[in-house]
């Protein structure tokens, strides 16, 4: 039986579109590929951005920020010495864009001016880290990222 250049063709592009359906077949049905969305609910998310911005530009406009350094033993995040230790509110939450069941918050109890966060409670790799913090009634925002190891 002979094949022309036609049926070729025909046979190329189902071969190739059966190949490309029976991965996104795959990925759809398979637990281990995640498809889940960013933020759950992102159009609430989104309608309170412009506070957010305001909370980050009230944190920018600071003369002395806080420090969020990563070391061996984790994070530390470091108040300056000008405010007052038990005046500061707030939570730091971290975020792992590549799942988020690792995704954490802890709330802002300084010991001193600073803050520690075990490296037990991360895994190696990107965070991102939200810290939301108020002092004397006035809101900041200080985003961060990091990689552990």
């Amino acid at each position: 039986m002979k094949i022309n250049w036609g049926t070729g063709i025909v046979i190329a592009f189902a071969l190739f579109i059966t190949f490309i359906l029976y991965f996104i077949i795959k990925v759809q049905m398979d637990s281990k590929y995640d498809n889940e969305l960013v933020v759950e609910e992102y159009y609430k998310h989104d309608a309170k951005f412009g506070d957010e911005l305001i909370r980050a530009q009230n944190a920018n406009d600071l003369a002395q920020k806080p420090v969020i350094t990563t070391t061996s033993e984790g994070v530390t995040i470091v108040f300056p010495e000008v405010f007052i230790p038990k005046n500061i509110k707030g939570n730091v939450s971290f975020y792992r864009s590549s799942n988020k069941n690792f995704d954490f918050s802890v709330p802002i109890t300084l010991s001193g001016s600073s803050l520690n966060i075990p490296k037990n409670r991360l895994l190696g790799g990107r965070w991102e880290i939200n810290m939301e913090w108020q002092y004397q009634g006035k809101q900041y925002l200080t985003k961060e990222v990091i990689y552990s190891k």
